[in-house]
């Protein structure tokens, strides 16, 4: 059996799958030589005109450069740098349109000739066989070389080939693309020097076998290369015309049946293609020294008066030279770099010719119709049919609209050639290539982010290694320091100070733990604990007690070295503030003879004593029925019994202390019942007098108690100048009624009202001293007027109510039950006026305002009525004064 290279050399070719035969029209520009386009007045060099990124800046604007003179520096990998098309000057360094499809813009060099044209330095090797691999490949890449038949791939790159053996070495003659005849022309005139480069390439990569396939269209470039190919290992192999089968992949498989896997590269299967004229441009760079500044363009089209192929430089723009040949443009003139099948056509004719510009076609409307509107695939395969690469071309397309790029390249996308052969089948007219173009595009935008990101956090896994690394190394520094200290320490006859704490601990651990003493069921025995604990709590319950009596003696003294007849005001102050801490002391102290005295008052009243201890409002309605009794007895001139005197004193002492506002109403109904009595002429008992002294004492009591707080103090003062005021108006109308029949109870009115207004007068002034914040002074004036508008609304009532109460209690002489009744309702009259100042003194407190300004100018106002108020109510406690001695001798008779 023959081996692949017998069959070869015997003359054996193959095909691939799909292709199309579109018109060449080659002979308009393959029947002329080529010819020399000249020097612009401008060159633009773009810095990136290869597969790969662009190199660093090697000049500067203003600089002056010879023809061949590198503007930018290699380095390895795909870098490849860029010369000086001509000498001259550096007149501009920015960006500038370049030959791509999207018709964007990139950093260029503007070069302005100077006409000398003269070459910087060239250093040929025309003795190659003597030089190492690398310095050849590093020859190639100074040189600027890139792939010339459209891929611009990086040439030293290539030829590396991964380290693999080369076994075929191709030359591609084939240019299947429809108009270009740059490789015809080139294989014609310059076949001498294509065998120069196939020498050399024979050197550096040593392959068993060099073939040069040219397609039959071609008949002079056959003959030429035909008489130039005198090694035996060279063969020139004729190919039928077939378009796209100038594609490597198509190439490989037309001359040796051989095919690249997907996805990988010729040099995998130890095959290297090489275009011819990036052969010759391999000759001119090893053996001339000459670097890539020029390559032949063809200029082609019927809008070329003189179509043809012609030398020219890197950077001339496009516009000078369709000038130069002579083009007849039309309205809507197109001009396409490339073919017709795998061109595209420029945004507009001032942008650079290029390494990968090997065409620029003028066509007229007539010999190259534009494409029509893109119309709905129809599915008819026509596609797949034609694609050389074996792909799904309608597939693909779906994929990459919707941009379904996972499922794109599952198919295969990267191994498109973008040759044109699908879209130029399809009958939709649908540009599939564009959108494969597209599609790739972002796939290797995705895939560069990908390894960007990869390599990031690589630097951060090392980064954290290496923080890993010094904590271990810094924690090792630590405890070698910590161990040579406790060896010094240990040397030195100290103790080691670890050592020693885990002895501390271990003998914590090891003490023995005494155990508690447990009872008969089971139970720890807490006895010691329990009689300590209620020791603890009877000192400090004598101590309590000790205090408050100490501080009730301090103040009682303090009371009774007033003299009442020098200050009577400040004696009535001094009693009231006594009898609250009192009041206060009984309460938080024993109670065991309050309870005592109540047990004993009891039997006259009630036969069941423990429900007169439990409630203090039974055992004052006890009271009150007591004195009723009393004075029936009095009218009808029986002797009152102690017992019920007792009773009657005890009921209200019981009662003040208790709840302050019951023992006021209790009161109230005795100066009702006393009123009544001296209408009728009836002398009034003592006990309606104990009963009003009862009263008196429990409102001073009740507010020596409120104004331990200033501010409640204050509260309680603005509500008893309200009371005080509505009860003289009431007095005053009340005694203009019953001028004849009741002035004695008047009197008494106004003297209880005034003493009230004289107790809380005083107990406003020291809690208006107190209250410095005015924001409190304000709540205070708030709650005051509110309380002073309620009472207005409800005194009429109110002094109604407590008349008809002592009324009924008058009328229910020994029945409990009427008794009790009748205070449930007097209280229950009272009840609401506590009840609802209770929200009004909590709403002007949510709205009390917070400028601090407008709060002292409502506590300055709330100062001056108090101020006033307090005068009016001592100009009242003077006049009652005057008054009351005529009253307690009118009382006594």
């Amino acid at each position: 059996m023959q081996s692949l290279l017998e069959r070869i050399k015997a003359g054996n070719l193959w095909d691939f799958h799909g292709g199309i035969h579109p018109a060449d029209n080659k002979l308009q520009s393959s029947q002329s030589p080529v010819v020399d386009a000249g020097l612009p007045p401008r060159l633009i060099i773009p810095l990136r005109q290869h597969a790969g990124p662009a190199g660093d800046l090697l000049v500067q604007v203003g600089d002056k450069v010879k023809k061949g003179q590198p503007l930018t520096r290699y380095a390895k990998g795909r870098t490849v740098p860029v010369h000086a098309s001509t000498s001259g000057t550096i007149t501009e360094i920015g960006n500038h349109t370049v030959a791509h499809p999207s018709g964007l813009g990139d950093l260029c060099v503007i070069l302005t000739p100077d006409g000398e044209d003269a070459w910087g330095e060239r250093n040929g090797k025309a003795d190659y066989w003597n030089l190492e691999r690398g310095e050849l490949l590093e020859r190639i890449q100074q040189a600027g070389v890139a792939g010339l038949g459209g891929a611009v791939f990086p040439t030293h790159s290539k030829l590396d080939g991964r380290g693999q053996l080369t076994e075929i070495l191709i030359v591609n003659g084939l240019e299947c693309e429809p108009y270009i005849s740059t490789d015809d022309r080139l294989m014609q005139q310059y076949s001498g020097e294509i065998m120069d480069g196939i020498r050399v390439l024979k050197h550096l990569l040593k392959p068993k076998l060099t073939l040069i396939g040219v397609e039959d269209n071609k008949p002079e470039s056959i003959e030429q290369l035909t008489r130039h190919a005198t090694d035996e290992d060279v063969l020139v192999k004729t190919v039928p015309t077939k378009y796209p089968s100038g594609g490597a992949k198509q190439t490989i498989e037309l001359l040796t049946g051989r095919q690249v896997p997907k996805g990988g590269r010729a040099v995998d299967i130890g095959i290297m293609v090489l275009n011819v004229a990036t052969v010759f441009a391999i000759k001119r760079a090893i053996i001339d020294g000459e670097p890539l500044i020029e390559r032949i363009v063809t200029l082609t089209g019927d809008s070329f008066k003189k179509p043809g192929n012609a030398w020219v430089r890197l950077g001339t723009p496009v516009r000078w030279l369709l000038q130069r040949f002579e083009l007849q443009p039309e309205a809507e003139q197109r001009v396409i770099m490339g073919g017709p099948m795998m061109g595209f056509t420029l945004p507009h004719a001032m942008v650079p010719v290029v390494k990968a510009t090997n065409c620029l076609l003028a066509p007229t409307q007539a010999e190259l119709p534009a494409p029509g509107p893109e119309q709905a695939c129809i599915r008819c395969s026509a596609c797949a049919d034609a694609c050389p690469a074996t792909l799904l071309p309608q597939e693909l397309y779906w994929y990459s609209r919707a941009k379904e790029y996972d499922k794109a390249e599952k198919l295969n996308l990267m191994d498109c050639i973008e040759c044109g052969a699908c879209a130029w089948v399809c009958p939709s007219e649908i540009p599939l290539v564009q959108y494969y173009k597209i599609a790739k595009d972002d796939i290797r935008e995705a895939r560069a982010e990908a390894e960007k990101a990869e390599r990031a956090k690589q630097r951060f896994e090392a980064k954290q290694a290496r923080f890993e690394r010094e904590k271990a190394a810094r924690e090792a520094r630590h405890a070698e320091a910590a161990a040579q200290r406790r060896q010094t320490m240990t040397a030195a006859g100290g103790e080691d100070p670890v050592a020693a704490a885990l002895a501390r601990i271990k003998a914590k651990q090891d003490a023995p733990i005494t155990a508690i003493a447990a009872s008969a069921e089971g139970l720890p025995d807490n006895s010691a604990v329990i009689t300590a604990r209620e020791a603890r709590k009877r000192e400090a319950e004598a101590r309590r007690a000790a205090k408050l009596a100490e501080s009730a003696n301090s103040e009682t003294a303090a009371a009774e070295a007033v003299d009442p007849a020098s200050d009577p005001k400040k004696a009535a102050i001094a009693a009231a503030l006594a009898r609250a801490k009192a009041k206060k002391a009984a309460q938080a102290g024993d109670n065991a003879e309050p309870a005592a005295a109540e047990t004993a008052a009891a039997p006259a009243v009630d036969a069941d004593p423990k429900k007169a201890e439990a409630d203090p409002k039974k055992a004052a309605i006890a009271a009150a029925i007591a004195r009723a009794k009393a004075k029936k007895a009095e009218v009808s001139g029986e002797p009152v019994s102690a017992a019920n005197s007792a009773a009657a004193d005890a009921g209200t002492q019981s009662d003040a202390p208790a709840d302050p506002k019951k023992a006021a109403i209790a009161a109230a109904i005795a100066r009702a019942k006393a009123k009544k009595a001296e209408a009728s002429g009836e002398p009034v008992s003592a006990d309606n007098n104990v009963a009003a002294d009862a009263d008196t004492q429990s409102d001073a009591k009740s507010a020596a108690s409120e104004a331990v707080d200033p501010k409640k103090a204050a509260i309680a003062a603005a509500i008893a100048r309200a009371k005080a005021k509505k009860l003289a108006q009431q007095g005053e109308s009340a005694g203009a009624e019953n001028a004849q029949s009741e002035p004695t109870a008047s009197a008494e009115t106004r003297d209880v009202a005034v003493a009230k207004s004289e107790v809380t007068t005083s107990q406003n002034d020291t809690a208006a001293s107190e209250a410095v914040d005015p924001k409190k002074a304000a709540i205070a004036a708030a709650i005051a007027r509110a309380k002073a508008k309620k009472l207005a609304q409800q005194g009429e009532s109110a002094s109604a109510e407590v008349e008809s109460a002592g009324t009924e209690v008058d009328s229910a002489e020994g029945e409990r039950a009427p008794a009790q009744s009748e205070q449930t309702d007097t209280a229950s009259s009272e009840q609401p006026l506590a009840v609802a100042a209770a929200p009004e003194a909590s709403a002007p407190a949510a709205d009390a305002p917070v400028d601090p300004k407008k709060a002292a100018i409502a506590a300055a106002v709330a100062r001056a009525k108090a101020k006033k108020l307090a005068a009016e109510a001592a100009s009242a406690a003077e006049t009652a004064a005057e008054d009351a001695p005529s009253a307690d001798r009118t009382t006594t008779r």
